[in-house]
């Protein structure tokens, strides 16, 4: 979402959950509406959450993420207040509620609960219907539930609009300045199939751009995520540098998606998957 945080800077083409710790989250505590909030956030994935369904004033501090470029709600994490993810400085808070995905470590939920603070896990979708399930989960823990399921209704629609323009399958390579891409079973390769795309990558997980593929076989289009940010143009080595990759981005229709969209496994993923369809019925 990342010594941890760095690792997600610099590797952001996987958003969705190529980070995330290996660990099943327990079910949410639920939160009474007319209980005292204090809120603090640990990572930009959970900002999202909070800043989209939490009230303001019971925000009490976000993660150091908030505002970055690829944090999808950083204009609304203006002027909250941050705190790194350690126990001892999120305590220091004294918070009645911390909220994460993978901020402070896999460790971090049994601290917070140790000391008497109850911990909102946010989980790793790995379909449409997976994130789905979360908003409403996660917006039902903060509070707010009733807006939860109208932002998952919101969701409902708007994928329906997208499958009933149909698809015509065409072969598409996610592409990112880290030089990796996806395949089944990540959820890039999920907002393919719902945009009507089929997926250029056969390897299913994160793997490294196939050059080798590249140099006799080509995708119809190009989805390029993260490329608006110079922080993630990881150095000289990555794949995505190499002469063939450089000569899909140069040659082929480029899709090119926020980085934003895809950094979460969120609602605003739905943004990336109604691009990737209009790039899917523009003519050939």
């Amino acid at each position: 979402m990342i010594a941890f945080r760095a690792i997600c800077a610099s590797w952001l083409a996987l958003p969705l959950f190529a980070c995330a710790p290996a660990e099943q989250h327990a079910q949410a505590p639920m939160v009474h509406a007319d209980a005292p909030r204090r809120i603090v956030s640990l990572d930009y994935c959970a900002d999202q959450y909070v800043l989209r369904f939490a009230e303001r004033d019971d925000i009490l501090a976000l993660s150091p993420d908030a505002g970055e470029r690829f944090s999808y709600m950083r204009e609304e994490a203006a002027g909250i207040p941050t705190v790194r993810p350690r126990t001892a400085d999120v305590l220091a808070l004294r918070p009645d509620l911390v909220v994460r995905s993978y901020g402070g470590g896999p460790a971090v939920g049994a601290f917070m609960e140790t000391a008497g603070v109850p911990v909102v896990q946010i989980g790793f979708p790995e379909t449409l219907a997976d994130v789905r399930e979360e908003v409403v989960r996660i917006g039902g823990a903060l509070g707010n539930g009733q807006d939860a399921r109208a932002v998952a209704a919101a969701m409902d629609r708007r994928l329906a609009a997208v499958a009933e323009q149909g698809g015509a399958n065409r072969a598409t390579l996610y592409m990112t300045p880290a030089g990796v891409t996806a395949g089944e079973g990540t959820l890039v390769h999920e907002m393919m199939l719902a945009a009507g795309l089929s997926n250029f990558q056969d390897r299913p997980g994160w793997n490294p751009i196939p050059l080798e593929r590249l140099a006799y076989d080509r995708p119809d289009l190009i989805a390029a995520a993260f490329f608006e940010s110079a922080t993630n143009h990881v150095d000289s080595w990555s794949a995505a540098r190499h002469p063939v990759a450089q000569a899909q981005l140069r040659e082929l229709p480029v899709v090119p998606l926020d980085g934003a969209w895809t950094s979460c496994g969120g609602w605003f993923l739905i943004d990336a998957v109604e691009a990737l369809a209009r790039a899917e019925r523009a003519p050939r």
